[in-house]
């Protein structure tokens, strides 16, 4: 699920439609990288038709040289980034749209996987998907299907480095969290390592450090086997477990109603949390820097934006300075928060169906109240000096951004892969 604001997330959840994907005859298209000589090339199930040129990219790993050969070796982070192959799940998500560009211009080989239908309510065809995600490789498949997405990866020809997983939520609810957040992540872990990958880089949440909410418990259910798996039963394999503060877009859902001449809307007194938001480009960097960077091998990595911490009240503050406007606050007491969800939740026991309702409530109240930056284990306090800080884009620059050119295609929630 993506970080948001809790007054956006509490008046805006609602349980969404959602897509089954048991699509037996399996379609796989790919697009190579762009060049005047590049094609598309498909396959149909065991029948395989295939237009290319040869001055299409150069797999690196063939599976013709035997898959054993690639487990052996984590001889990945020697070579040049041309010659690392990288499978991006999540790559039609927010933040996974970013990382792919990131990774591209690095100049690794990056295999993204995609739905036929992607994005917020499947609304992008395969044609639209391929636009965004040009100059990577883009497989079509299911990261809900092991065999099917173990299939697509056969497909490609060649074994695969590095994955790395920014797949999410798209509502933080009970039963997509544990579908997406754990088991299409595990997923893409087998289907990647049954291929050669020795490097999983994980996109995980700061939040899950204490876990209240049934997006972070799956989480943290993947981020302990992922660890088991590298420290004990494969010492060959490696993990890097970035778990970013809140997302700039998260935090610009007022923009637009303060620049209206409404009231700032925040809980409290404005200063129940803070956050140390990060840029989606310096995300992107940072995630992209875990690719090869031995020195971020079985991390779990905090990681928030440049500059100091701001609370609810400063972000405010900091918009009305911005737009030239004295400060409006609309402070709305934590409690009535607190109501809704024990109402939700008395209900939830009578009506089971109502308890997805009672969990988008808690989403709310947790973004509420608890701070994205490192719980100090000997304070129990959230600390400002012990969460990392990396990158250049500021919080500020991204609301003048945004009163620019408003908050089209930084659309919140449904981020499937």
């Amino acid at each position: 699920m993506s970080l948001c604001s809790s007054f956006n997330v509490f008046a805006s959840y609602s349980p969404k439609p959602r897509t089954s994907f048991k699509n037996s005859n399996f379609v796989s298209q790919f697009q190579v990288k762009s060049s005047p000589l590049a094609s598309t090339f498909q396959f149909h199930g065991s029948s395989t038709s295939l237009m290319f040129s040869r001055a299409r990219l150069k797999p690196i790993s063939s599976l013709d040289s035997g898959i054993s050969e690639i487990a052996t070796s984590s001889s990945f982070r020697n070579k040049s980034p041309k010659d690392v192959n990288v499978l991006v799940v999540g790559s039609t998500g927010y933040i996974g749209r970013f990382v792919v560009k990131e990774l591209i211009k690095r100049g690794f080989n990056v295999i993204a996987v995609a739905r036929e239908k992607s994005g917020i309510r499947g609304k992008n065809d395969k044609e639209e998907t391929l636009k965004q995600l040009q100059g990577a490789n883009v497989c079509f498949s299911d990261v809900t299907e092991l065999d099917v997405l173990e299939k697509s990866v056969e497909n490609l020809g060649f074994g695969i480095d590095v994955v790395v997983s920014c797949l999410a939520s798209r509502n933080g609810g009970i039963k997509d969290s544990w579908k997406i957040d754990y088991e299409a992540t595990k997923n893409s872990l087998l289907a990647g390592k049954k291929f050669g990958a020795k490097h999983f880089v994980l996109l995980s949440a700061i939040c899950v450090q204490k876990p209240l909410l049934e997006f972070q418990r799956a989480k943290l259910k993947f981020e302990a086997e992922l660890m088991d798996l590298a420290e004990n039963k494969d010492p060959s394999f490696s993990y890097s477990i970035v778990r970013p503060t809140a997302f700039f877009k998260s935090l610009g859902g007022q923009v637009d109603i303060v620049k209206d001449g409404k009231p700032y809307v925040m809980f409290g007194d404005g200063k129940l949390c803070a956050c140390k938001p990060i840029s989606e480009q310096d995300l992107a960097a940072f995630i992209a820097d875990c690719v090869l960077e031995e020195n971020k091998i079985n991390q779990v990595l905090p990681i928030g934006g440049p500059g100091k911490a701001l609370t609810p009240l400063e972000q405010g503050e900091i918009l009305f300075r911005i737009l030239g406007r004295e400060p409006k606050f609309l402070k709305v007491p934590i409690e009535i928060m607190d109501f809704v969800i024990g109402v939700l939740d008395f209900i939830a026991k009578i009506f089971p169906s109502v308890g997805e309702a009672a969990e988008f409530g808690k989403i709310g109240r947790y973004y509420a109240a608890e701070s994205m930056l490192i719980l100090d284990p000997e304070t129990g306090e959230y600390s400002e000096e012990k969460t990392p800080s990396y990158g250049k884009d500021t919080l500020e620059d991204f609301f003048k951004k945004v009163i620019r050119e408003g908050m089209a295609g930084q659309e919140l929630g449904e981020q499937f892969f």
